[in-house]
């Protein structure tokens, strides 16, 4: 599976969101954005990395980064998420995971030492012209979005 490395011209999306609407990549152009892929709503790893998101989301804003959660998971799913969590930031449902397959964060993945397919839990940042600044790919829940700001210099 290709992964998106820096320079690479993010593929453009829209997808629906929790709160009944619609995000699309290219409309936010001229933002940083922050487009983070994780395997499960509500589930204890995503639900860490999305209040992390969350409590750090006032200093990526200043910054100027935007922020967006892409899963598999179905709009109603999300929307019992970011009400549970207080998530204010759009949460994507990619249900038939072509957004996730074109980013390189659905595949082969080790889990519990196996080998499985599924969602790898890989953040990517777009600059403002659309082009990737930044790609990681299998980071961990915990520590992440701390990481992440240091990498970004928005810590």
């Amino acid at each position: 599976m290709p992964r998106l490395s820096p320079g690479d011209l993010a593929p453009d999306f829209t997808l629906p969101t929790a709160d009944g609407g619609a995000v699309t990549l290219s409309a936010l152009r001229g933002k940083h954005v922050v487009v983070y892929f994780y395997p499960a709503a509500m589930t204890p790893g995503c639900t860490t990395q999305a209040c992390d998101f969350r409590d750090s989301l006032s200093s990526l804003a200043a910054a100027g980064y935007a922020v967006i959660g892409v899963s598999p998971d179905p709009v109603d799913k999300l929307a019992a998420f970011a009400e549970r969590d207080g998530l204010t930031f759009p949460l994507a449902s990619d249900g038939d995971r072509s957004v996730l397959e074109g980013w390189g964060a659905y595949g082969e993945k080790t889990l519990y030492g196996k080998t499985v397919t599924g969602v790898i839990r890989s953040t990517v940042v777009v600059d403002p012209d659309g082009r990737v600044e930044l790609a990681q790919y299998n980071v961990k829940a915990t520590g992440h979005v701390a990481k992440l700001r240091r990498d970004l210099g928005t810590a």
